[in-house]
């Protein structure tokens, strides 16, 4: 089996469930995950829309051993292990591999700026010690640095080196990276840019990893499939739901806002309660209103939860 055949398709960067005391929510994240499962989406663990920066290292150990007790016989898992002291991320994906996950994946450390050399050296010690699958993840707005295409492409002819998950909005760089690895076997290419999901699946990436699949997992797997039987005009029907769902909780938020209206949406799904963790807090009850308004509305509109065809 290829790289392209195993890891591929879509897959949701969930949120970490928390009580109120901030801990892990166990019945929140069976919910979740079967969630997801139902809809043949994998679920993504210790993201960034996992408020992974701000979690204790035994809570994504926690995270990390419950999710694997939920797995499906048929789930990819993927889970993050980003940290700004190598030995951390080391010490995490080494758990990870000792539970069962499939892949992890990897960012810059987000404290000091790193030249070229620096990133390609840091990425190559991690690798090394690393005991299993690594993507490697470039999202500028939380690390500050933009990992040059030449870096991943570089990286791309490691063994353990999988694929790139790519949250930057460049069309320029989207379009290069279609260049450089569409036609790889060993390397994947996720996006994890939701506004250009279906234009990034018919020009050659292999997944999306998009944050609303947490609230309609299902809205992916039809754009998924109509770019694979080749109707691109379905596929942009679908990336429209995605655009008005997102919206919902992201447009005119800062990144940390919109994880709290992301889970003010779920708890209405009763998916997961709506705690964050610090430095995230919530909005107040006008801001948390407005959102529920608006998704309740756009729920309604395109009969998009209890209907998996979201009226395409």
């Amino acid at each position: 089996m290829t790289n392209k055949e195993k890891y591929k398709g879509v897959v949701i960067p969930a949120v970490t469930p928390l009580t109120k005391d901030l801990k892990l929510d166990y019945g929140a994240l069976e919910k979740m995950l079967h969630h997801l499962h139902k809809h043949h989406v994998m679920p993504f663990i210790n993201g960034t829309t996992g408020e992974s920066t701000s979690l204790s290292f035994n809570l994504k150990k926690d995270f990390i051993v419950a999710a694997l007790k939920l797995k499906q016989t048929d789930d990819v898992l993927y889970a993050g292990i980003s940290a700004n002291c190598l030995e951390d991320s080391v010490k995490l994906a080494k758990i990870c591999f000792d539970n069962g996950v499939d892949a992890v994946a990897a960012t810059l450390p987000s404290y000091y700026n790193l030249s070229d050399d620096q990133m390609l050296r840091y990425f190559e010690n991690l690798i090394e010690q690393v005991p299993g699958p690594v993507i490697i993840y470039n999202i500028p707005v939380t690390t500050r640095m933009s990992i040059p295409l030449k870096i991943i492409d570089r990286l791309s002819y490691h063994e353990k080196v999988i694929g790139t998950k790519d949250s930057e909005r460049s069309e320029e760089r989207l379009k290069e990276s279609h260049f450089l690895w569409a036609e790889r076997d060993d390397f994947c290419h996720f996006l994890g840019w939701a506004p250009k999901s279906a234009e990034a699946l018919i020009n050659g990436s292999d997944g999306l990893i998009p944050s609303t699949g947490n609230l309609c997992p299902h809205i992916y797997d039809g754009l998924y499939k109509a770019v694979k039987n080749g109707d691109h005009e379905r596929a942009y029907k679908f990336q429209k739901l995605s655009d008005a769902m997102g919206d919902v909780y992201q447009k005119g938020k800062l990144l940390g806002e919109s994880l709290w209206a992301l889970k003010v949406c779920m708890h209405e799904l009763d998916l997961c309660d709506e705690y964050v963790m610090p430095p995230i807090y919530p909005l107040g009850d006008d801001e948390r209103n407005k959102i529920l308004k608006h998704f309740r509305h756009q729920v309604e509109k395109e009969n998009l939860i209890m209907n998996s065809d979201a009226n395409v």
